[in-house]
């Protein structure tokens, strides 16, 4: 399928918009979807524009490689397309779809690849990355490289569910509401996986690094 070009690594992206927001961003779907079903080929390709960076990340998130991620991405739009006419409005949004088949194909990947661990190569994009520091700023470089480190390190202890948690409410900024009906799990489940995230990141980090990584989650 032709579409956005995706990046190798996904680049640096704020917290994901809330989805009152997203909602309100999107009011053409039912068209756009209308006309896909009438086998409209340029409502296709605008929906893999609008959709596809967002899954990608998501993907990336989860699995923390660039390739898989891709791979994911393409198997899930695929997926939404030949299944479009069984998406249902009155039972949650279209993105919330698209995620809950996202992260259905990252696990079937998993298992594939048999994956539990994974190595990261560099700082998940969970839109809890600040800005590069200032180029003028050595200093602030290095401290910058040491905490991308020492979280890429803390992040690779999680499990892939804890992951899961993780890029779903940090990279697509979504509720724990909207989790839990992506991941199949009660609320409180979802909450209970972020908190536990937390936990076990902040054990994994020293002191001062901890401290950093309280100031990503509020931003």
């Amino acid at each position: 399928m032709t579409g956005a070009r995706i990046p190798s690594e996904p680049p640096f992206q704020p917290r994901a918009e809330p989805a009152v927001e997203r909602a309100a961003n999107d009011p053409d779907l039912p068209d756009l979807i209308a006309r896909c079903l009438d086998g409209d080929q340029a409502a296709f390709a605008a929906l893999y524009e609008r959709y596809a960076p967002a899954l990608y990340r998501l993907a990336y998130g989860v699995l923390l490689d660039p390739h898989d991620a891709e791979d994911v991405l393409q198997e899930s739009m695929v997926y939404a397309f030949r299944n479009l006419a069984r998406y249902d409005a009155a039972r949650g949004a279209f993105r919330t779809w698209l995620y809950t088949i996202t992260i259905s194909r990252c696990r079937n990947a998993r298992r594939r690849k048999w994956l539990p661990t994974v190595t990261l190569g560099h700082l998940l994009t969970l839109g809890v990355e600040p800005p590069t520091p200032p180029a003028e700023s050595p200093e602030a470089r290095a401290a910058w490289r040491e905490l991308q480190a020492s979280l890429a390190e803390a992040l690779r202890t999680l499990s892939p569910r804890l992951r899961e948690a993780v890029a779903l409410r940090y990279g697509q900024g979504l509720t724990y509401r909207e989790m839990a009906e992506i991941i199949d799990c009660p609320q409180k489940t979802a909450e209970s996986r972020v908190r536990l995230a937390h936990e076990q990141l902040r054990k994994a980090m020293s002191a001062a690094d901890q401290a950093a990584l309280e100031e990503l989650w509020s931003l």
